[in-house]
């Protein structure tokens, strides 16, 4: 079996906040167990006021989200975790 990918939260974050070193997690749109297309949008961040669509990496299932709704998070930190489709 196939190593879940993890969904980053820097792998999202808008070139011009560099120097933010925090976001918000505003709203999932998918919950464990999930079925994803890469992609697809999985989450909403908040960083410095401004939304980003946080987006599935690869196709398959969420198994795994590691930051919860209204929660802050750190740059970096993974938002959740995809195993990918066989």
């Amino acid at each position: 079996m196939t190593d879940a990918v993890d969904v980053n939260s820097a792998d999202s974050w808008p070139d011009d906040a560099d120097d933010v070193a925090e976001g918000y997690l505003a709203n999932w749109f998918v919950r464990e167990g999930s079925a994803v297309d890469e992609g697809e949008t999985l989450c909403e961040i908040q960083v410095e006021k401004v939304s980003i669509d946080v987006t599935a990496p690869t196709a398959g299932t969420v198994t795994e989200t590691l930051v919860g709704e209204g929660d802050d998070f750190a740059r970096g930190d993974v938002l959740a975790r995809v195993q990918p489709s066989a």
